[in-house]
């Protein structure tokens, strides 16, 4: 089922704007139970509502026969569609068993997690005034990647003096001004720096010394591209929608420490209902960017408590 989920305002990133989250939503039913999951197709990775609807539609047959979460991982590859229907499953499985799922994987009881808050790139002056509002959360997650990106985070740290800014450059960097901008972000206190080049174009990190952590997030897709990323990035960004869902993003997240990499727990532009698994993830997360929720004019019922700059886990009346 897709859903349409209008935006407060305009979120805005390097590569464009949007005012409306679209998402599409996968419901499983047995016994009387249903798990659902939350997807959202991303061009950026070449998926579509469309296609992601088709191939959550096809595997039908299969999951009238069965087809279990670990054989899911087998006959769809990571991705959005696989991202729905994985934690649809896992949300069904909780249900059947009369258990969290945070139990049935073998975790702690969520806790709740300082998350960043996103200012949308702009003019320096419309991003301060965006980040002064914001200025008393912990975490702001700073959107650049243009020409003026200088002036931009300074103008952002001068509105938001006290909190720890991210920045996320979407790949609107070059070789030729990632210096100069990685300088300007560690002048402004910046403490990650996500994405600056393009991927498969970011050969030039690893022949610079880095004054920030740089964190990989279109560069890194689940656990098999994390061999691609040493000596460039110091972190990689877990999103479901890119792992395929929890399932994979768990097992990711082992991988990624066992090879020194920071973990950053991210999020597409979506609802409760999609961030609500991450916040599994992201319990041993050194960042927490699960703000989808905050960017939207409303959210689902049931949807995650945000308090400050604390997300919450979510109720059972929501997911898992």
């Amino acid at each position: 089922m897709t859903e349409r989920w209008p935006i407060a305002g305009t979120f805005a990133i390097s590569r464009g704007a949007k005012t409306e989250a679209v998402v599409v939503v996968a419901a499983l039913s047995a016994n009387g139970f249903t798990g659902r999951g939350e997807c959202v197709p991303y061009a950026r990775y070449g998926e579509s509502v469309d296609s992601v609807t088709r191939a959550i539609v096809a595997l039908r047959p299969q999951l009238a026969a069965g087809l279990t979460r670990d054989g899911l991982q087998d006959v769809m590859p990571p991705g959005a569609a696989r991202n729905a229907l994985d934690c649809a499953l896992w949300d069904l499985e909780a249900k059947l068993a009369g258990k969290p799922v945070h139990e049935l994987a073998g975790l702690p009881a969520p806790q709740p997690l300082t998350t960043a808050f996103t200012i949308s790139i702009g003019a320096p002056e419309a991003m301060a005034k965006a980040a002064a509002k914001a200025a008393a959360r912990a975490l702001l997650k700073v959107k650049l990647g243009g020409d003026g990106d200088a002036e931009r985070i300074a103008a952002v740290r001068s509105a938001a003096p006290n909190a720890a800014l991210i920045v996320d450059a979407n790949e609107g960097w070059t070789p030729q001004n990632l210096a100069a901008n990685l300088t300007a972000c560690a002048k402004a206190g910046v403490v990650l720096v996500e994405q600056p080049l393009p991927e498969g174009k970011d050969d030039a990190l690893a022949r610079i010394i880095r004054p920030i952590p740089v964190c990989a997030d279109e560069s890194v897709h689940d656990r098999e591209s994390l061999a691609g990323l040493a000596g460039k990035y110091d972190a990689v960004n877990i999103k479901l929608d890119k792992t395929g869902g929890l399932t994979e993003a768990l097992i990711m997240a082992q991988e990624a420490r066992k090879a020194g990499f920071a973990i950053m727990a991210g999020c597409m532009v979506g609802t409760s209902l999609g961030m609500a698994p991450a916040v599994l993830l992201a319990q041993g997360a050194r960042f927490v960017d699960l703000d989808g929720p905050l960017l939207l004019a409303k959210d689902r019922d049931h949807g995650l408590r945000y308090e400050d700059s604390l997300v919450y886990p979510a109720t059972r009346e929501l997911w898992g």
